[in-house]
Parts: structure tokens; C-alpha cells; sequence
């Protein structure tokens, strides 16, 4: 959504017809969670609400005819690069390029629209959403903050920034308001709070087994920030398999655990 709010091709206000949530590409399923579907809503619902089917239709509209200006903007957000933290073994982000004739298919655009067919670590993916809480400035991951010896400070860890300003402050802004409203009357819901303000994204993803997605085996995530208004932490919770028959939602499995790192965190 962000790359479409940066290119200015839609606002939030945009309305999408997501019909009864379900969406055929060249013979394959998008699909909503909520039955019958949404119908018509705003480009910032889509994201509230999480529908594959809006996000999928507004991507596809609008960068079908040029997928590589989408992957580009991607790019541009820091999300197909290392992050380069100090710890062995960071896995290499794949972000699908129209370029990889070998692996890009005809519907690879609208499926990395909804999650699918990319592969980021999750501290990747925070590192982005740490930078929409700063107002755009990415900035690299680190563990130590100083080296100490007897009480004094032997070294500094300075901040470092990869990216002063990932997207303009009109499209960070607008993102901010609806994570927010993620938590306040979208899929986070459940866990939204009037004395303590939290921010983010729910997610749920089929994993992959022997090679395809399996109906039965799932990661639950939930990405986002703390204070809303004014930041302060970012956090990023993955649940692998959570148990089928209790839920494996991002929102009633992951998002309770983010609300109680938060409040324990901020506390």
C-alpha cells in the first residue's frame, strides 16, 4: 500500500470493490477470511481489514502493465537488501524480479501484493516497520548500545542509518494512521486498549511443505509499534504452527503477545 501511496496512484480514501472476497488470477485464488466478503471499501480498510482481494486488485491496477516500477519501490524501502546486523548467518531477502525470467510467472505481482512468493527474515521486516515509526529513517539493527569496563564507557555504539527517508512524510503519515486504526477497529481489535496506543499489522501465511503451501500448517505474525502518536519501541511477533483448532490468525494468536510485551515493556 505504501508504494501505491508514494506513487501517488491512490489515498487512503480510494474505494475498492472487493465483491463477495474471493478473486481468480490466470486460474488461481485470492481470498478473503471474512465470508462473503467486504464489498466496496476504502484503500485504508483494505489494510484495517486485511483483504487479500483489495490489496491484490489495487496492485494489480495499477502496476500490472510495469511490475518492475512496484519491485523497484520495494527496493526502495530497504526491504531486498541485508540488513547487515552483526550476527552470523542473516538470511538473504528474495524479492521477485520481472528481471528473473526463470522464476517470475504471471501472477508473481499479485501474490507479492498479498505476502506470497517473497522471503524476508523478521528482522528485516521490522527494521522496516522501525522505520515507518521514525518517520522514515531506516536504520541498522544492533544489539550493543556501549561497551563498559568497571562503570566507564569503553565504546559507543552510534546509530547508524542506512536511509534518511524511506518514503515522503505524507505517504509515513498516512501508513501511521492506518496501523493505528489497525489496532483501533481492524484485525487487531481485540487487543486495542483506550490508555495505551499500539500500531501495526497482522498477518497470516500458509508455509511452505514439500514445496507447496499447506492448509494446515501456518505463521502467524504481527509487526508494529508502541506509543502510536509518538513511538517508542517497535516489535515484531512470528508464531510458527500455531495450533489449528485454537486459532492461526495473526490477529488471536500473535497481536495478544505484542500487546503484552508492550504494556510490560512501556511499563
Amino acid at each position: 500500500i505504501m508504494v501505491a501511496l508514494e506513487d501517488k496512484v491512490i489515498d487512503t480514501s480510494t474505494v475498492v470493490d472487493t465483491g463477495n472476497g474471493i478473486l481468480m488470477v490466470h486460474g488461481s485464488k485470492v481470498e478473503d477470511s471474512h465470508r462473503g466478503g467486504l464489498g466496496k471499501i476504502t484503500a485504508a480498510r483494505v489494510i484495517e481489514e486485511s483483504s487479500n482481494v483489495g490489496i491484490v486488485k489495487i496492485i494489480r491496477k495499477y502496476y500490472d502493465k510495469n511490475p518492475q516500477k512496484y519491485v523497484d519501490k520495494i527496493h526502495s524501502f530497504g526491504l531486498g537488501k541485508k540488513t547487515g546486523v552483526k550476527i552470523k548467518g542473516e538470511g538473504t531477502p528474495y524479492i521477485p524480479s520481472p528481471k528473473d525470467k526463470k522464476r517470475w510467472n504471471k501472477i508473481s505481482l499479485e501474490w507479492m501484493a498479498w505476502g506470497y512468493g517473497v522471503a524476508i527474515t523478521p528482522l528485516q521486516m521490522l527494521t522496516f516497520y522501525n522505520a515507518v515509526a521514525n518517520n522514515g529513517e531506516l536504520v541498522k539493527p544492533q544489539f550493543i548500545e556501549e561497551l563498559r569496563r568497571q562503570n566507564k564507557v569503553e565504546k559507543v555504539f552510534k546509530k547508524i542509518v542506512l536511509n534518511k527517508k524511506i518514503a515522503s512524510q505524507e505517504t509515513i503519515d498516512k501508513v501511521r494512521k492506518v496501523l493505528e486504526d489497525v489496532v483501533k477497529r481492524g484485525t487487531a481489535k481485540s487487543i486495542y486498549s483506550p490508555n495505551f496506543s499500539m500500531a501495526g499489522k497482522t498477518g497470516t501465511a500458509k508455509k511452505v511443505v514439500d514445496g507447496h503451501y499447506s492448509n494446515q500448517h501456518y505463521v502467524a505474525s504481527f509487526a508494529g509499534f508502541f506509543p502510536a502518536k509518538n513511538p517508542k519501541y517497535s516489535c515484531i511477533v512470528v508464531i510458527h504452527d500455531p495450533k489449528k483448532s485454537k486459532g492461526y490468525y495473526g490477529a488471536v494468536v500473535a497481536a495478544p503477545v505484542f500487546k503484552e510485551i508492550a504494556q510490560k515493556i512501556y511499563t
